[in-house]
């Protein structure tokens, strides 16, 4: 009996081993890959770009080139949405607001408050807090007007608050059940 196992666990391993072996000297073939996504801000492609050709456009565009390839699109589509814009919260004209969300990089402020928006010109955009309702905020500066008040139903997503509590402690992020 214990002959009958001991074939089996070499004949087992034998095969596994062969399986295991490569055929051939062939190196494995390079692999390219393909960005498909960026999101420095939530939602500004969503929003701004119409067809799916320049969402796919977007996603896979150098920051650098973003601006000169999606401003004036933007700038459409923000006038599309909101005909009577003529300034924001953070007193930006339509080209103003449209060539900061164009270029799709969040910033990070390493001296100051980072914040996606506080209310100062100087710390918006400077990074973002886990908490900060960064949905709100682009409602806002897209609908709210010089003084935020302006279309009050379209400047808030009604979900105020996170479904979880935050850690304290790196990850921050609480688990997802």
């Amino acid at each position: 009996m214990k002959t009958i196992k001991l074939l089996a666990i070499v004949l087992g391993s034998t095969i596994i081993a062969a399986s295991c072996k490569k055929s051939d000297d062939t190196p494995a073939p390079t692999v390219y890959y393909q960005q498909q996504d960026q999101m420095g801000r939530p939602a500004i492609n969503t929003v701004f770009n119409v067809s799916a050709t320049d969402k796919d456009a977007f996603n896979v565009i150098t920051p650098s080139n973003m601006g000169a390839a999606f401003q004036a699109k933007f700038q459409a589509r923000l006038l599309a949405l909101n005909p009577g814009y003529t300034t924001n919260a953070l007193t930006q004209n339509a080209t103003q607001l449209t060539t900061l969300l164009a270029t799709d990089v969040l910033g990070a402020s390493t001296t100051g408050t980072t914040t996606f928006f506080d209310g100062n010109p100087a710390n918006t955009l400077s990074g973002r807090a886990l908490a900060d309702d960064v949905i709100n905020v682009e409602l806002l500066l897209i609908f709210g007007g010089p003084t935020g008040a302006s279309n009050p139903g379209l400047t808030n997503d009604n979900v105020n608050v996170n479904d979880k509590t935050f850690l304290a402690a790196f990850p921050y992020l609480a688990s997802p059940w």
